[in-house]
């Protein structure tokens, strides 16, 4: 306890003697142009370089504080920046996305144009039974809008499906790509008729079937369009369903088969036309049909 006593009295002594020292050579400085001799070179060895170092050390901080300074300035224009970045981007996607609604609005509109005879009401999609095709999917508009059950619904260049089920403010649409779809069709350059079947696992590569179409003189290509029929039961006349991808003459030598590339994407669909009469609304009464087609 002694030893560290005297050792903080020593400490202390010290501490004394350079600030009288200091406080010597800061006098000494002052002095140091009007006193020669050697007080002037006792000032040149020890006070001037060691005002030479304080001033080094005060031009270090101060670039210091100015590098600090400089540094929060770019942080903060950093994060205007970024703001405005982040606005842009939203905006930007915004935009994307009217662009989109609006080329398939003026799609719609080309369709409505293209069935100008047929009354219909436009509707959006609000759900689907499929997580990769809309082969069964939901609307938003019911009964309370007009919609009945057989109504014809419509999307991109052509025929997407049928109202199978509707609500007060919902309707249910079965499209022509589900596995239990038959569709009554025909060529439309020919009038050749034939049976267009869904089939979900066409869709990956982008085609449905068709069958039992008579094999005849009548040239069916690459190509063609192919409509729903005119002795279809629930499908107005006229509509299509898209282009003969591939004929072929069946093993009984009497009928043609094969896959037709549907007018709608079926993979998205997110406004419809739903014509708002029906087949045997128009007809007064049902026409009797293919067996097997709608």
């Amino acid at each position: 306890m002694k030893k560290k006593n005297q050792k903080s009295v020593v400490n202390r002594y010290i501490l004394i003697g350079l600030s009288v020292f200091c406080i010597f050579m800061m006098v000494l400085s002052s002095f140091s142009d009007r006193v020669g001799g050697p007080f002037r070179a006792v000032a040149n060895v020890t006070v001037i370089p060691l005002q030479q170092g304080i001033n080094q050390i005060g031009i270090w901080l101060s670039d210091i504080t100015e590098n600090f300074a400089t540094m929060q300035d770019l942080r903060a224009e950093n994060e205007q920046l970024q703001e405005q970045v982040d606005s842009l981007i939203s905006e930007n996607n915004y935009l994307q996305e009217q662009q989109y609604e609006y080329e398939r609005l003026q799609e719609l509109y080309k369709l409505d144009q293209n069935y100008a005879d047929y009354e219909k009401t436009a509707a959006h999609v609000i759900g689907s039974d499929s997580n990769n095709w809309f082969s069964t999917f939901t609307i938003d508009k019911g009964s309370n809008d007009g919609i009945e059950v057989d109504m014809n619904v419509m999307a991109g260049s052509g025929l997407v499906g049928i109202v199978v089920d509707v609500g007060p403010t919902w309707a249910k649409v079965r499209s022509i790509i589900d596995d239990s779809s038959n569709v009554s069709g025909m060529v439309l350059s020919t009038s050749d008729r034939c049976i267009v079947s869904g089939d979900l696992s066409l869709m990956s590569e982008g085609q449905i079937r068709f069958e039992q179409m008579e094999n005849n003189d009548n040239t069916v290509a690459v190509g063609d369009q192919i409509v729903t029929s005119y002795i279809s039961d629930k499908y107005l006349q006229g509509i299509l369903i898209g282009y003969v991808s591939e004929v072929n003459v069946d093993s009984n030598n009497l009928t043609r088969s094969g896959y037709i590339i549907p007018a709608v994407d079926f993979k998205n669909i997110q406004e419809v036309l739903v014509i708002t009469t029906t087949k045997a609304e128009l007809t007064g009464e049902g026409t009797s049909g293919d067996a097997s087609g709608e």
